[in-house]
């Protein structure tokens, strides 16, 4: 006769099967892009993850608010295949910071970004360390706000050519107010392993607060002397952050 099996024995084999799946090499990597800047810019350092194997998708999110930020997130990050390594760029990083709680993200990584604890928001992390550049405009109904395309190039981009920022500041994509000011719940990166760009010349985001935001969380940090728009100037050294982190996720 059959021995039934033990409620033990099929614990212990999904704890195995879990421990696989979190082993499991991570092939996807989701990119939440920026404020006033779309996923365009992703273009150089997709096409290099890509041609290192990895499979590469951009969330178009619509900086509405965080919570629709956070759904678009989401809906990417469940047509993901297995473990995935989930990656923000300045206000993506706030996104990341709680779309990172989804059992599919294995890591995450910050790039010239945001990294809020509880509480925090956009708003109040800025108004901390404020940044070199303070251009920020609001639009004529109150509700979003964009940069200065006077100032773009300076404050933004100071490292990629001017015909190139004269486009990106044409094409911002402006970020509702509540985006900006929405306060995040625990974060993710207290659960999951992270990492982080500093961007050294940054003149967004202070480079002081970007070290100070991934040595509170932990995360493994690597400075690049770019602007904030690094991972356009140096998408090579971004996706080789990138790179090591996905590898790193799976052990």
């Amino acid at each position: 006769m059959q021995r039934p099996i033990s409620t033990f024995a099929i614990a212990f084999a999904a704890s195995l099967a879990a421990v696989a799946t979190h082993a499991a090499e991570v092939k996807n990597i989701v990119i939440v892009h920026g404020a006033l800047a779309d996923s365009s810019g992703w273009k150089k350092a997709t096409e290099i993850l890509e041609k290192r194997g990895f499979n590469v998708t951009i969330v178009q999110q619509p900086i509405t608010s965080l919570a629709d930020d956070i759904a678009a997130t989401n809906r990417v990050l469940a047509m993901q295949d297995g473990a995935t390594l989930l990656v923000g760029h300045s206000y993506g990083g706030v996104v990341i910071t709680e779309a990172g709680h989804n059992d599919k993200v294995a890591g995450l990584v910050y790039v010239a970004a945001f990294q809020p604890d509880r509480g925090e928001s956009l708003l109040t992390l800025a108004s901390s360390k404020p940044s070199s550049g303070m251009n920020i405009r609001e639009t004529p109904d109150g509700e979003y706000l964009y940069l200065d395309p006077a100032a773009f190039a300076k404050d933004f981009a100071a490292d990629l050519p001017q015909d190139e920022t004269a486009f990106m500041a044409k094409a911002q994509v402006f970020a509702s107010k509540q985006s900006f000011s929405a306060k995040v719940g625990d974060p993710a990166w207290k659960e999951k392993k992270s990492w982080s760009i500093v961007a050294t010349e940054d003149r967004s985001i202070n480079p002081d607060l970007e070290r100070d935001m991934a040595r509170r969380a932990g995360s493994q940090i690597t400075e690049i002397a770019a602007s904030h728009a690094v991972f356009i100037s140096q998408p090579e050294k971004v996706a080789d952050v990138i790179e090591a982190a996905a590898r790193q996720s799976a052990n």
